[in-house]
């Protein structure tokens, strides 16, 4: 059959010449991206034939072989698993159908020398393209179960690539390297060395469910030997925590979770009773970089009497727990699930609530055990937790008990409801709170002016699904949760406060100048009024008591929802020299369309306050510059 030669992607030529010139200080991650391919490939064909029983497939010796040739300076990779047909493989290697290639790419360049880089071949599901690291050329065999023409796809990592149709190739996938020229000098990287690939083995997939064996020449003085199987194949989520190594489980949460470090938590899980399963989950130490994107795969995996079922089982967690990772074995469900069986299944429903609860019941005990450890897990996960809040009414007290938040009490500026509830003064009746878009913009905003002056603790909260889920959850433990900067604020008497007649007084001093501001800025705002939250800036706008905030506003359209932009409350501080000004000059002058400018220079500048823009940026600086002009 002819042999076609290809051009790689851009985005794949690339990552070659990073793989071939890489930075990795451990390239030993190659072997154990090939074997888990390798592994994933067995178990595709396990269950493909458990699906289909005329699928004609061998699955009597689901195998994973590796072979070196000291010689050749080659080592071979290979399986009996499902294989792939002609076209897959120009798909899958020739191209990398992934959102986060671009991604990966930046931080691959930006990643120090170290430990820093080695995890990012896995996360970014380009383990195939780790060969290059140690060989000068790439050949892949491989015929796709019940196919009988094979594909041979071989690269130098030059750009090119050549496809050959097979005619007698075995049912799987081999991967040969040709591995680059031995270092005399470090014989530590010596992968035809057959103590190094027991190593390598050992380190990284001892747990993997298939054999792996090791044949051909096995002795360093070449002779050969009967096929040796390398790992242990137990699966750890089966086994007590007494049994297992913190080592290997961190193993296991590497080959399944795509990632260099180590996990925060190890959760273990043993249901029995009517309905048996055994959990093992892990909370990772850090936050994917696209757990918030659209297309984040995510889901524990799912075997059935330890043969894998599927990756990426989304019905098992609520989406607010999409971070974690894991293995759950059932007993008792069927081999031909599939994905839309599972959204139905009882069983199913069933370890989601336990695995939740388990899952929230081990952030409680970081909470209250180790203050470091859920310090990380806040910062890195916080944001996705609070999501629950919204959509998880049933764990929702659970979730605001291990919910932490910014806030102004204290040194250290954080705190729990529970703990805000507890330190509220008497007479005080609403936990208070601000949103924005960050804590720089939020401490500097004119609505925490008299909480801060006053000394009201108010919670400082920045993650844009914190619109959301303070107006779902609604109050705790009786207390109402009340945003500073929405409808008007009582926040009690003071010595110094002015007296009620001082107010009436007041409130009628600036009766005409605000029933004139509201006629003249009737297209922007819905009401001008005095305020109670300024003591320093001279006017904020707030939002009334059962509007959206703009942010909000600005969520449901990002998702497609229509909604009416709600006018804005503009309020004055009645003792601010500017305010007075104005009010004075109203009094005085019986023309005043010269102050039409002063009303809108004093909106957009509530506006700019809140970090918001004017409507029309160009008038305002001609406005500013025109009134900085006349103080000269």
């Amino acid at each position: 059959m002819p042999t076609e030669t290809f051009e790689f992607q851009v985005e794949a030529r690339q990552l070659l010449q990073l793989m071939i010139h890489s930075v990795y200080s451990n390239k030993d991650v190659f072997l154990r991206e090939l074997v888990s391919n390798a592994s994933d490939a067995l178990d595709k064909l396990r269950l493909a034939k458990l699906r289909d029983d005329a699928l004609d497939a061998d699955v009597s010796d689901l195998h994973i072989e590796l072979e070196t040739d000291k010689d050749a300076r080659t080592l071979t990779v290979r399986d009996n698993g499902v294989g792939m047909s002609y076209d897959e493989v120009g798909q899958l290697i020739g191209t990398i159908a992934n959102s986060g290639t671009a991604q990966f790419l930046r931080e691959l360049r930006e990643a120090q020398e170290g430990a820093g880089t080695e995890g990012l071949i896995g996360q970014f599901g380009v383990g195939f393209y780790s060969g290059f690291m140690v060989a000068d050329e790439v050949t892949l065999l491989t015929r796709r179960a019940g196919e009988g023409q094979g594909t041979r796809w071989t690269s130098r990592g030059e750009g090119t690539y050549t496809l050959e149709r097979v005619d007698d190739a075995p049912q799987g996938t081999s991967v040969t390297l040709h591995l680059k020229p031995a270092d005399p000098d470090n014989q530590l990287h010596d992968y035809t060395s057959v103590w190094k690939i027991k190593e390598i083995v050992k380190r990284y997939s001892d747990f993997i469910t298939w054999p792996i064996r090791l044949v051909g020449e096995t002795g360093e003085d070449g002779a050969a030997a009967g096929p040796e199987t390398l790992n242990s194949m137990k699966a750890l989520w089966a086994r007590s925590r007494e049994e297992v190594s913190e080592e290997e489980y961190h193993e296991l949460y590497k080959h399944i979770g795509h990632d260099w470090r180590e996990p925060l938590e190890t959760i273990q899980l043993q249901a029995e009773g009517t309905f048996e399963y055994q959990a093992l989950l892990f909370v990772p130490s850090h936050a994917p970089h696209d757990l918030f994107t659209q297309n984040f795969r995510h889901g524990l995996q799912l075997y059935v009497k330890r043969v894998f079922i599927m990756d990426d089982c989304e019905a098992l967690l609520p989406p607010y727990l999409r971070f974690v990772k894991g293995v759950v074995d059932a007993q008792d469900l069927s081999l031909n699930v599939s994905r839309e069986i599972l959204q139905q299944d009882r069983h199913i429903r069933m370890m989601q609530r336990r695995l939740t609860k388990k899952v929230l019941a081990s952030v409680k005990s970081m909470m209250t055990g180790d203050a470091e450890r859920y310090a990380t897990f806040w910062r890195e996960f916080g944001a996705v937790l609070k999501e629950g809040l919204v959509t998880d009414t049933d764990n929702r007290d659970a979730l605001l008990a291990v919910a932490s938040f910014a806030t102004t009490h204290g040194d250290d500026g954080t705190t729990t409801l529970k703990q805000y509830v507890e330190r509220m003064p008497d007479g005080q009746d609403d936990i208070w709170f601000i949103t924005g878009e960050s804590r720089e913009s939020i401490d500097n905003s004119p609505h925490m002016e008299a909480f801060r002056e006053r000394g009201i603790e108010v919670l400082l909260l920045t993650d844009p699904v914190d619109e959301v889920w303070v107006d779902a959850v609604g109050e705790y433990e009786g207390k109402r949760l009340r945003s500073i900067a929405k409808g008007e604020v009582d926040l009690g008497a003071r010595e110094d406060d002015k007296s009620e007649g001082e107010r009436e007084q007041q409130a009628e001093e600036y009766a005409g100048l605000l029933d004139w501001m509201r006629e003249r800025l009737g297209e922007e705002v819905k009401e001008v009024r005095l305020s109670t939250r300024l003591t320093v800036s001279p006017a904020c706008l707030v939002a009334d008591a059962n509007d959206l905030t703009p942010a909000l506003e600005n969520m449901y359209r990002a998702m497609g929802q229509e909604v009416p932009r709600a006018k804005r409350i503009l309020e004055l501080n009645p003792d601010h020299a500017l305010v007075k000004g104005l009010n004075e000059a109203y009094g005085e002058r019986e023309d005043r369309s010269e102050l039409t400018d002063t009303a809108e220079l004093l909106y957009s500048l509530a506006v700019l306050a809140e970090g918001g823009r004017p409507k029309d940026p160009a008038r305002f600086v001609r406005l500013m510059a025109d009134r900085l002009e006349r103080t000269l």
